[in-house]
């Protein structure tokens, strides 16, 4: 275990010779809102490390300076809470990234495949997962823990080479570059207070109920953060949603709500939560927040999108494509409902070639599917 910041700068130092590097972090948030990085597992092809940044003293700098560096590719799986870790504490993005959970569903591994299932058909090993629910923050972590942790990276060295080799033959290293533009974009991990109600899942149909979702969610979204507990803590999702249906304007009215805790009104969340919510429906009519409106679709267009679905599932499996990543549901929706004029991503670049343009076939009539034995083909009209 790397636990001084001189044992980190020689660590760095040498797998910054490397044209890659494998990476993975251990980490707990299940009572802050900022994860606390317990573990961080590095390996090249000639050397492993793991680095405790909760040694005292420590100074994790040079780490961050790794991943900064330009000329290291850095390899993970399953990348997105890393790279939020590490954007978080050394505020910054590491680059060049390679996830291999994306180029895996390129390659055909299907969607979402887990590390251990890439481990078993990649190089026909099997992982001991007994450890997987270590409490990492704890000292001193066992050789079994260790041993774990470790096996996440160095594995992931000959799963990265895999599926490297993979992309290049195939010609679809090309594919993977607006994946990874996401990963390496500040906007994927830096989510201002005032966006915080996306992450909602809630049906609003009135403009004053969106405004105040926006404003209770602003708030919830900076307590957190500057108490560094869990959005739960504060409010619930559900309170969130009853409150912007019944919009309490007092102390009294905010106690009547079945979500909130009793004696809840009268605390100074309470009293922040009631500001929120009478500054939202104090807000000019022209100045409420357009709810978004679906237009109703065409009639026929659901068992459109039904047949876009088996095409699309033919392809990818012809092609060993996860589905997912050429299409979601939302994209195949729409464009059985607006043809050409869906904006969606499966009608450009390389799933435009593999898949839209087929797909924009079949809708204007000059693709059918058919069967031919048990099995569905296309055939041009």
């Amino acid at each position: 275990m790397i636990e001084t910041t001189a044992e980190l700068e020689a660590a760095c130092k040498e797998l910054a010779k490397s044209e890659f590097i494998t990476i993975d972090t251990e980490f707990l948030r299940e009572t802050t809102f900022w994860p606390v990085l317990c573990l961080v597992q590095m390996a090249s092809m000639t050397t492993e490390v793991l680095v405790d940044p909760l040694a005292p003293g420590i100074d994790l700098q040079p780490l961050f300076d790794l991943m900064a560096n330009p000329d290291v590719l850095k390899v993970f799986h399953a990348s997105r809470q890393d790279i939020e870790i590490i954007y978080n504490r050394g505020n910054l993005i590491p680059h060049p990234v390679f996830d291999t959970q994306i180029a895996a569903m390129v390659c055909g591994f299907g969607d979402s495949v887990s590390y251990d299932q890439l481990v078993s058909r990649i190089k026909g090993e099997q992982i001991d997962k007994s450890s997987r629910f270590t409490d990492w923050s704890r000292r001193p972590l066992s050789e079994k823990q260790l041993d774990y942790a470790l096996a996440d990276v160095t594995h992931l060295r000959d799963v990265y080479i895999s599926l490297r080799d993979q992309l290049e033959r195939e010609g679809r290293a090309s594919w993977l570059a607006e994946e990874m533009a996401i990963l390496e974009s500040p906007d994927t991990y830096d989510i201002h207070p005032d966006d915080a109600w996306q992450r909602l899942k809630m049906r609003l149909r009135k403009p004053q109920e969106l405004a105040v979702v926006k404003y209770v969610a602003a708030w919830r979204e900076r307590e957190a953060r500057s108490r560094n507990v869990p959005r739960s803590r504060v409010l619930k999702d559900d309170a969130i949603y009853e409150i912007a249906q019944q919009q309490p304007r007092d102390m009294e009215a905010l106690s009547r709500l079945r979500t909130i805790p009793k004696g809840w009104e009268r605390s100074s969340s309470g009293t922040a939560v009631l500001e929120a919510i009478n500054e939202a429906l104090a807000l000019p009519k022209a100045d409420m927040p357009h709810v978004p409106r679906h237009n109703q679709a065409p009639e026929g267009t659901a068992a459109a999108a039904e047949l876009l679905k088996v095409l699309l599932k033919l392809i990818a499996e012809k092609h060993g494509v996860a589905p997912k990543v050429i299409a979601n549901s939302e994209d195949i929706d729409r464009i059985a409902a607006e043809g050409e004029k869906a904006d969606v991503a499966a009608l450009h670049g390389w799933r435009r070639d593999l898949f839209g343009e087929t797909a924009l076939r079949l809708i204007q009539g000059q693709v059918a599917l058919r069967f031919v034995g048990k099995k569905v083909e296309t055939v041009n009209l």
